[in-house]
């Protein structure tokens, strides 16, 4: 029993400052709702489609340099500390070229965007919010790379507290921004898209900074931006990082896919949707900071050669998912509707975003299960099963369930964006189980 204990702490010391973290980074978008609800329901509906956009393009680019945590906890564990700097030199390089594919993709999509509404005010704000956002990719990009080393070195609290200046920083930068002080002007939802650029900039070179005036990165130059590619580094970045980068887009694009087919219900619907996604963001940090968590711990057992270990933590890591998504699930019912109206007054969005709440806590223990699940398989770098996996249950079996049953009759009246949150719960579920089959091959062999 000792042992179970002392291995409940190991992930409780990282988790719970992970999910602050998590939380400090969600508070962003929230912060946008918030101070937007006294805008009209436009401007809402603007942040809540071009956020729909830019960030499964964004995270596919995250998902890529996740591949740092298991690479440099390996390699911490078996005491290889200049490969570390080897590694983060050429992840530099990387983000650079990524951010500038990824740049362009965001702005030739534009051209897309005008099959979305017939509200060509709606489509041009859009339009000049992603125009934007453009010059948060570089930015957003390598100051991932910075968390994921302090990540993978469990330095946690360092990270956890530049995240929280973030937010502290946030909140007066973007409450100038859209309703203006002094010279500024007001912005309204463009003010967003100018904060979110400014603060992702702002937190990196903070990072920048702590890493070169900490002790914990004495005499080690993590910080030339410009390097010599090594092919070999590279390779091993992508080959682990593209599995991870396409599971993430692909999980991604089904909540993004659903908000731009919501997007032609009418604004209470998108706002309501939005509401619901948000929260079930906010209940998800805790599974995801289980996760993280957990493939960090996998990692240095495995590179330590502790076998048993990383399979015994890996269970503990889904028993305490599970145990925390049951009180999840009934705060989701109990509370819906007081969640709602933290949100947004009106009443007919508190009843829709409620109803849609309801639905999201169905689908929280399958979310738990599934997500630790890659945790696990991050630990063991088996990435290309977490990228077969969800591209199946999410984009095979998730979206034409949820297509049909909110927009078709096929099986039952048009459920509007009810249809596809049932969608959300079936393809999650299918993940879980998948998943959990797979680690049980992993570690059996």
């Amino acid at each position: 029993m000792q042992k179970y204990l002392i291995e409940i702490k190991k992930l409780f010391n990282i988790a719970i400052p992970m999910i602050l973290t998590q939380i400090a980074l969600l508070l962003i978008s929230i912060i946008n709702i918030i101070m937007l609800s006294s805008f009209n329901k436009i401007d809402i509906a603007v942040v809540s489609i071009s956020t729909s956009i830019w960030l499964p393009i964004v995270l596919f680019g995250h998902g890529i340099f996740l591949a740092l945590i298991p690479i440099i906890t390996k390699l911490y564990g078996s005491n290889n500390k200049k490969n570390i700097i080897n590694y983060i030199k050429q992840s530099y390089l990387l983000a650079i070229i990524i951010s500038c594919i990824l740049m362009l993709i965001l702005y030739k999509i534009n051209f897309l965007i005008s099959i979305l509404s017939n509200n060509i005010f709606l489509i041009l704000k859009i339009k000049k919010f992603l125009k934007i956002m453009l010059w948060s990719i570089p930015g957003y990009l390598l100051l991932q790379i910075l968390r994921c080393l302090c990540i993978a070195l469990s330095l946690i609290i360092p990270d956890m507290i530049i995240s929280w200046i973030g937010v502290i920083l946030y909140i007066p930068i973007n409450y100038i921004f859209i309703y203006g002080f002094g010279y500024i002007p007001s912005f309204g939802s463009l003010g967003c898209a100018l904060s979110t650029v400014l603060i992702y900039w702002i937190l990196f070179f903070i990072t920048m900074i702590w890493m070169s005036r900490s002790i914990y990165f004495n005499n080690i130059k993590y910080f030339n931006l410009l390097n010599k590619p090594n092919f070999k580094i590279l390779k091993k970045i992508l080959k682990l990082g593209i599995p991870i980068g396409l599971s993430i887009f692909f999980e991604i694009t089904l909540f993004s896919i659903v908000s731009l087919f919501i997007s032609s219900m009418g604004l209470e619907n998108i706002i309501s949707h939005q509401i619901a996604l948000n929260f079930s963001s906010l209940i998800f940090v805790i599974p995801l900071s289980l996760s993280i968590a957990t493939t960090i711990i996998v990692g240095l057992y495995l590179g330590l050669g502790n076998k048993d270990k990383a399979r015994i933590i890996s269970w503990i890591a889904q028993i305490i998912g599970g145990i925390i998504s049951i009180f999840t699930i009934l705060i989701s019912i109990f509370f819906r509707k007081k969640i709602a109206s933290l949100y947004n007054p009106n009443k007919n969005i508190i009843n829709l975003s409620s109803h849609l709440i309801l639905l999201a806590s169905i689908y929280q223990f399958s979310d738990s299960i599934q997500v630790i699940g890659c945790g696990i398989l991050k630990g063991y770098k088996d990435t290309k099963y977490i990228f077969l996996i969800t591209f199946i249950s999410y984009w095979l079996i998730g979206l034409p369930v949820g297509y049909i049953l909110s927009i078709t009759n096929l099986i039952t009246n048009p459920m509007g964006p009810s249809g596809f949150w049932i969608g959300f719960i079936i393809g999650l579920t299918i993940a879980a189980i998948l998943i959990i089959l797979r680690i049980l091959k992993i570690q059996k062999n």
